[in-house]
């Protein structure tokens, strides 16, 4: 893969003001990152209350709070009827025997795939498996993350984002998501079996690929495409093969239901960690009908802007174009939580210190990179707003398509990130 070098794809019609504007906010952005990230952690140690069998953060989670959903799925691998636990009745009253009666409830929300890949930490025990799991998502982040920046000193805000920072305390997959996308991304022509690979094992987070197969249909890559479906296909006949069909049908019956209450939620208790329309729109208080019909909005846009980036603009910029991606991905459904931004995050910090982006675009892109913080901090007031952050880049990196004029180039590469 070879580096996203920002100075190379710098666009025409910013010359060295610009540049120096955007080595200015990136060391702005180091600093205020720095400061966050180090505030973060303290309070979060700090607030650790050490129970047993496994220490319980200010919200009452476990230390590596979704980490341990994860886990179950491994553990729950090596036993008979995995599919149970989409139960939540079932699924809680194990880990009421595990963590105790005053454990909050939680639910299986990943498809039955994750299996395979969770199997081997579930013959673990919970602090090595998320020692590892952590590491593992770390060292695959930065090792692809250092060859797309090109400046490795834009690792350091991308590390210390929020979006980073709520995804280490989670004990999340974003790290390895996030991953996937960029080299994804990388790789749409040089290697598309690659490409088609990675976009079919991200069927293990749904959400995040969603917009894929509009994207490759948009701009001809139906070589990605069939891999892709192939790769999705094969993941879940294997996965059937191993646990038996009824773990998919235990899914759908059981599993996609509790999720769909988790968006209907009266309380709203989880508006601070979904910056999307859908949960802004329900933080205040609006009806789930409501809500999702303006989600809906949002969505057609998303795929309006897809599908017009990669049908008509697909020899623009690849940073403008992937960016553009990211965040139509954030406002375009209504279930995708906060460190699931962190491919936005590395664009926006990308972009900034391109010197491509003008001033609005530099707002905007600093916004996109504080947003986990903006919609935790509103969401627990159940403010609306944050999630207009990533609608705004999203439309203000159309116009900048729409309005720009580029030069031809091989198309073999053109909507890769180089």
């Amino acid at each position: 893969m070879a580096n996203i070098n920002t100075a190379q794809f710098a666009m025409s019609g910013f010359g060295g003001d610009a540049r120096e504007q955007s080595r200015s906010a990136i060391r702005v952005l180091i600093w205020a990152s720095a400061i966050f990230a180090a505030l973060t952690i303290i309070a979060y140690v700090a607030t650790i209350t050490w129970v047993r069998p496994i220490p319980h953060d200010a919200t009452s989670l476990v230390v590596g709070r979704d980490f341990l959903n994860f886990w179950m799925y491994g553990r729950a691998a090596w036993l008979p009827d995995p599919g149970r636990y989409y139960d939540p009745h079932i699924y809680n009253a194990v880990l009421t025997d595990f963590l105790g009666p005053a454990y909050p409830g939680q639910n299986w929300s990943y498809p039955p795939s994750i299996m395979l890949v969770a199997a081997s930490f579930g013959r673990l025990g919970y602090f090595p498996a998320l020692l590892i799991w952590t590491l593992f998502g770390l060292a695959i982040f930065v090792f692809v993350a250092r060859e797309c920046v090109g400046d490795r000193r834009l690792l350091i805000p991308i590390l210390l984002s929020p979006a980073a920072i709520f995804c280490l305390m989670s004990g999340q997959s974003s790290f390895v998501t996030t991953a996937m996308l960029l080299t994804i991304f990388a790789c749409l022509d040089r290697r598309p079996a690659l490409a088609g690979i990675l976009i079919g094992l991200l069927t293990l987070k749904p959400q995040l690929g969603l917009l894929f197969p509009l994207m490759l249909a948009a701009s001809g890559r139906w070589r990605v495409f069939g891999v892709a479906a192939l790769t999705a296909i094969l993941i879940a006949a294997v996965t059937a093969a191993i646990f038996g069909p009824a773990v998919w049908i235990d899914f759908v019956v059981k599993g996609l239901p509790v999720q769909n209450l988790v968006l209907a939620d009266p309380e709203r208790v989880g508006t601070p960690f979904y910056p999307t329309i859908f949960m802004n729109v329900r933080g205040a208080n609006a009806s789930y009908a409501l809500a999702m019909a303006v989600q809906a909005l949002f969505s057609a846009f998303a795929v309006g802007a897809v599908f017009f980036a990669f049908r008509f603009r697909k020899n623009a910029d690849p940073q403008m174009l992937a960016a553009l991606f990211f965040t139509c991905m954030i406002c375009g459904v209504p279930y995708l939580l906060a460190y699931d931004t962190l491919a936005a995050t590395c664009l926006a910090v990308m972009l900034i210190a391109s010197g491509k982006l003008d001033g609005t675009g530099q707002t905007l892109a600093k916004l996109t990179y504080w947003l986990t913080v903006i919609q935790m901090t509103l969401g627990q007031l159940h403010i609306p707003g944050p999630a207009l952050i990533p609608f705004a880049f999203a439309l203000y990196l159309v116009m900048r398509l729409n309005g720009f004029s580029y030069p031809a180039r091989d198309t073999a590469h053109a909507a890769a990130i180089p």
